[in-house]
């Protein structure tokens, strides 16, 4: 929090020295962001540094060492990170206003989503746990395993539609990093949760088979600390955007984290605000593809409400309210999901 809190200030200033600022798109879609052309994007560089610091420093200070499961995580942020990166680069210096196309972009996302599902299939610990594991997940494993080809594509369809969401909702100043530190909260509890209800130190039935869930903890609260210390300066009015650098780089961690703690369908429900606004645009698309006729005035959903007239603090805090409920309905129920019967 402290590297991104003091670190952004002087990224602000190299990039506005440079005009290195996105141009908005104004005119009757967008009335409202008239003055936003020029503001800075890339900050997620920011969260990545942050993040990766925070994380090696609390190792070194308590002498614990890194696991696997964390450093997987770390790899899927910052590789989807450098995804976003070129694309923000592209939108720069190329001057191109859509950056990277969306079939080059699904190719970079989808090279480091399969490496990070391949190898979080290998390591296992003395207890033959891998960071992943085959089956599909909500609290806990269940069913039977997908195989190893099966297991990739989910995924990669975990990791891409995560990543897309939070991308698709960074259209407000704070609100993807805002709720994004929502859900990240939530992978604090469970992974401490997890490691204090461990399967390899407690033989009850509602244990948990997990291989690293205190280091999951600590990526998360490493992560969310760099998005709080980046909040000081994203909140509106924004002085610094993240840009794909940033929001390719927390979706990418959420479902990371999911996977290293046996969630995976916990994180639609923690994610429910993204999923949310990723169906707004899914819903829009069809609509007027089939029938000619949109159903909201602008997709994604918050443009939609900027449309109607409210203000877009108003949005950015209601949307922030939504993602809570959405986290605290998630929590409750892998709580219950363990409350022994």
């Amino acid at each position: 929090m402290i590297v991104a809190l003091l670190g952004t200030k002087p990224v602000i200033t190299v990039l506005r020295k440079r005009k290195l600022g996105s141009q908005v798109r104004t005119g009757e879609h967008a009335p409202a962001h008239e003055g936003k052309s020029g503001t800075p994007i890339m900050g997620g560089i920011v969260i990545i540094i942050a993040s990766l610091i925070g994380y090696v420093v609390g190792h070194v200070f308590t002498g614990d060492p890194m696991t696997i499961s964390g450093l997987l995580v770390l790899f899927l942020m910052t590789g989807l990170g450098l995804v976003g990166f070129v694309d923000d680069f592209m939108k720069l210096f190329m001057r191109r206003s859509t950056g990277l196309r969306s079939g080059a972009k699904l190719i970079g996302q989808a090279i480091v989503g399969v490496i990070f599902a391949v190898l979080a299939i290998h390591f296992p610990d003395s207890y033959d746990l891998t960071p992943a594991s085959e089956h599909l997940s909500f609290d806990t494993d269940f069913g039977v395993s997908l195989g190893v080809v099966l297991f990739v594509v989910w995924v990669l369809l975990m990791v891409t539609a995560t990543s897309n969401g939070v991308n698709l909702t960074d259209g407000l100043d704070g609100l993807a990093t805002g709720a994004s530190i929502l859900v990240l909260a939530a992978y604090v509890l469970i992974g401490n949760w997890q490691w204090r209800n461990d399967c390899t130190t407690s033989l009850v039935g509602n244990c948990y088979q997990v291989r690293d869930p205190l280091d999951a903890a600590v990526v998360a609260s490493t992560v969310m600390g760099a998005c709080l210390g980046f909040l000081w300066w994203n909140a509106p009015p924004a002085k610094i955007w993240m840009g794909d650098t940033g929001s390719l780089a927390l979706g990418g961690t959420l479902a990371g984290l999911a996977v290293v703690t046996r969630t995976d369908l916990l994180l639609l429900i923690l994610c429910g605000l993204f999923v949310i606004v990723t169906m707004s645009v899914v819903i829009q698309v069809t609509s007027y593809k089939t029938r000619r006729k949109r159903v909201f005035k602008i997709a994604p959903l918050h443009h939609h409400f900027e449309m109607v007239g409210w203000a877009e603090s108003t949005i950015v805090v209601r949307f922030w309210l939504i993602a809570a409920m959405f986290v605290a309905l998630g929590l409750g129920i892998f709580y219950i999901g363990w409350f022994p019967s």
